[in-house]
């Protein structure tokens, strides 16, 4: 649930939403949204790195997993910026810094304050379960946990995502 300012802001945003969002201008929706979306995901590890290579929006994630710290003045990007690490057989990812283009869901903007833990889990070879946790003292009255599971398809491939093709916003 929303603090009283930011659940004002969602009814306002309820109340006269406009016609068009980020999306239909090609900016891809940052975190938590890109998780989140239908399209096919690639898991790359590499020594101190994971990488997440996502169709939607021809989008790559990076988290680092070589002891790095998160930085005290993170650059703000749509990703965030997100350090790993393993418990057991659990990839524990927090990430900070988030653009402010970015949103919890339309028309409820992010603070600077926001935080994002994602626990990511193989249930078995096809299945991962990704538990994400989203605490924000300034917009969010406590955190929230959402949980999401990815099904492996051994024959599907990333496939080129060209946002501009289909944009019927464009100017020109």
């Amino acid at each position: 649930s929303y603090t009283p300012e930011y659940e004002a802001k969602r009814k306002a945003f309820l109340a006269n939403p406009p016609e068009d969002n980020e999306t239909a201008n090609c900016l891809p929706p940052g975190m938590p949204g890109i998780m989140g979306q239908p399209y096919p995901m690639e898991f790359l590890l590499t020594p101190g790195k994971v990488t997440i290579v996502i169709e939607a929006y021809t989008q790559v994630r990076h988290i680092y997993t070589d002891g790095r710290p998160l930085p005290d003045d993170p650059d703000a990007e749509f990703h965030g910026t997100s350090v790993g690490r393993w418990e057991g057989d659990t990839l524990v990812v927090e990430t900070i810094g988030f653009s402010p283009l970015t949103s919890l869901e339309r028309g409820v903007p992010h603070s600077d304050k926001m935080r994002i833990v994602e626990r990511f889990r193989l249930t078995d070879p096809d299945t991962m379960s990704i538990e994400t946790t989203i605490a924000d003292p300034v917009v969010l009255t406590a955190p929230y946990t959402t949980n999401s599971t990815l099904r492996r398809h051994r024959d599907w491939t990333i496939a080129e995502y060209i946002c501009e093709e289909n944009n019927r916003n464009f100017v020109d």
